[in-house]
């Protein structure tokens, strides 16, 4: 380039970039007319949205610790297990496909054992999700189901250190007989180092042949549930403060073919009576996070179901056309319609009392399905007519929820998924502010600002809380929004999809920016929307502004995703208020900063308090902040 087009190159950037400063240091004045509601806030407006990818539920909530308890083959082997020959013993081990402890469950391992004894065991052991996570002092709850062909002598089961093959907590278990049967312990950990490194061995001292199938070993669990989740991440996903829980899944839920769906039948009862079966995340699923497991989630949580019911189409593009070869799927549906609110004088109902819950939950929304505009068929627009005639015949009150538009119904909800950059949240955060009010409400199903991995960075959380604005804003029409993929295991292997919003290992688990986001936007949320305006927002301002009147709260939630300061003149009229207001401030340096499961802390919200609080008064936002400023009416 020549010198002085260069130097003319130059200085013109040098004047947009001094323009593009002045006007993002241009003070915005807000005005909020607190006297002026405009509309309610849904009360469901932020909830959780789930299915079985990057280790979500097994080797993440679902706090089950071995790894492939079933012991299902492959053309490896058995995956995750491994046979044991300590000292002279002599052993192998192998699949036996003609006998197991159910129906469900119709093969398992054989354990033939030539040659052991006291100093030589032999037996199996299993690597666990990545290693098997121990804590000092803590209690491990486990089972297995067995039978011997004759007296192989007591069974030990041992916690093992990879480092250094000592035990860490062991046991023994006698009775095994030539019929099966499940066998209970417990194993304790004494003043150890938390660590992963770990395995579970079951080994024998006498010749023989063992049959096994079906070992679990589950750490203490939220609220102490048996088949329960992992403490740490329930406790993550109630300080989102939750209304709702979208269950089984995504694509979970339809699976790669019709036969390997979400089969909520086999689901259901004791786990030797559950198959297992494939998810479409290249791994399979245990099966242990049943529907009654999803159902006793929303309860422990006290969020509300958003049943998902399999309609008939599934990823690969298999699908059942309407008519009569949909109506067992139909059925299908009503009967895990009547499992969830059915009494227990009901066929399902009675099921589900038999499974350990005789008190019904209260549904109030099913979905039709998963991401129906993938198929090509055109089938779903008669599918979801077929569904909707019979669920509302004997459901009236249900609300449907269709995942993609269709004609010859109006669905009550229509699901809606949105995955993208900051930059396009950015521009769409007035997306909503258009839409049809006569049209179907909508649920924002499953939505991210897809920046960071294996979850979000500030740049991500940004993007998400300009995007919460414009929900927030209209909330009348949106009534559901949940972010996805909500979980991700950071261990090598364990991320199947980017920008996830709370990563963890087998010890301990982070909240990403866009994490700490959702918990400041659900914790303070008002139940009107109240009239405002803006004069002076460039394209990097955003916020919301809703208000409790039982609490005499008012919440005003900004977004600076600037590089500059944010200068804002607040005109609040038709309220008086505290001269002190509570602040919550999410800030980072810069966009890509974040948080990880080395630095979990990084980024965190910050409390601190305004005074001088009054109907005007003037409020610098920083650059790259989140802030949630808490009003108190007089």
């Amino acid at each position: 380039m020549p010198e002085k087009t260069f130097a003319r190159a130059a200085a013109l950037a040098a004047c947009l970039a001094a323009a593009a400063a002045c006007a993002q240091n241009a003070p915005v004045t807000l005005t909020i007319h607190a006297s002026q509601p405009t509309h309610a806030v849904s009360p469901a407006l932020y909830g959780l949205m789930t299915e079985e990818i990057n280790y979500s539920y097994d080797g993440g909530l679902y706090a089950e610790m071995v790894r492939n308890r079933t012991f299902r083959g492959d053309w490896s082997g058995t995956p995750y297990w491994y046979l044991v020959e300590q000292g002279e013993a002599v052993a192998r081990m192998e699949t036996d496909k003609s006998t197991g402890p159910s129906a469900a469950l119709p093969a398992s391992m054989r354990l033939d054992v030539e040659k052991a004894d006291t100093h030589s065991p032999a037996g199996v052991l299993n690597v666990g999700f990545w290693g098997f996570s121990l804590r000092p002092d803590t209690e491990y709850k486990g089972s297995f189901y067995a039978k011997d062909a004759g007296d192989v002598g007591p069974v030990t089961i041992s916690l093992v250190s990879d480092n250094t093959g000592k035990a860490l907590a062991t046991t023994t278990v006698s009775g095994v007989g030539a019929e099966w049967a499940q066998h209970t312990f417990t194993l304790k950990t004494s003043a150890i180092e938390p660590s992963s490194s770990n395995h579970l061995e079951l080994t024998v001292t006498h010749p023989g042949t063992l049959w096994l199938n079906l070992v679990s070993l589950f750490p203490p669990t939220y609220h102490g549930r048996a088949n329960g989740n992992r403490i740490d991440l329930m406790e993550k996903l109630a300080a989102m403060h939750p209304a709702f829980l979208r269950f089984p899944g995504g694509n979970y839920l339809e699976g790669d073919t019709i036969k390997e769906r979400f089969e909520w039948k086999k689901t259901i009862g004791p786990l030797v009576d559950r198959p297992t079966h494939p998810s479409p995340w290249m791994y399979h699923s245990s099966d242990g996070m049943g529907l009654l497991e999803f159902l006793e989630w929303c309860e422990d949580l006290h969020m509300n179901p958003v049943l998902a019911v399999y309609a008939g189409y599934s990823l690969h593009g298999e699908h059942v056309d309407p008519g009569p070869a949909l109506e067992p799927y139909v059925q299908d549906a009503l009967d895990e319609i009547e499992y969830v609110t059915g009494s227990t004088s009901t066929k399902w109902g009675a099921e589900r009392a038999k499974d350990g819950h005789p008190a019904p939950f209260k549904l109030t929304y099913v979905e039709i399905g998963n991401e129906d505009w993938f198929d090509k068929s055109g089938s779903y627009d008669g599918r979801y007519a077929q569904f909707s005639e019979a669920i509302k015949a004997k459901y009236p009150g249900l609300q449907l929820i269709a995942t993609a538009p269709i004609k010859s119904v109006k669905p009550d909800v229509l699901d809606e998924h949105f995955y993208v950059r900051a930059t396009t949240n950015f521009h769409d955060a007035t997306h909503y502010d258009k839409t049809d009010r006569n049209g179907p409400k909508i649920f924002v199903g499953e939505w991210a600002t897809r920046e960071g991995l294996p979850t979000p960075d500030f740049g991500a959380a940004l993007g998400d809380s300009a995007w919460m604005t414009g929900l927030e804003r209209n909330s009348d029409i949106v009534v559901m929004a949940s972010y996805a993929p909500l979980l991700v295991r950071v261990d090598p292997g364990g991320m199947q999809w980017e920008t996830d919003l709370i990563g963890y290992n087998g010890l301990t688990s982070y909240g990403s920016p866009s994490y700490y986001a959702q918990v400041l936007f659900a914790q303070y949320l008002g139940d009107h929307v109240l009239a405002s305006s803006t004069e002076g927002a460039g394209g990097k301002f955003f916020y919301s502004i809703t208000a409790s009147a039982a609490k005499k709260k008012l919440y005003l939630k900004l977004v600076n995703a600037s590089s500059d300061p944010q200068q804002v003149d607040l005109n609040i009229d038709g309220a008086k208020l505290a001269p002190t207001a509570k602040v919550e401030s999410l800030t980072a340096t810069n966009p890509e900063e974040t948080n990880s499961i080395d630095a979990p802390n990084r980024i965190v919200p910050a409390s601190s308090e305004l005074h001088d609080v009054s109907g005007k008064f003037h409020h610098t936002l920083p650059p790259y902040t989140i802030q949630v400023i808490a009003f108190d009416e007089q």
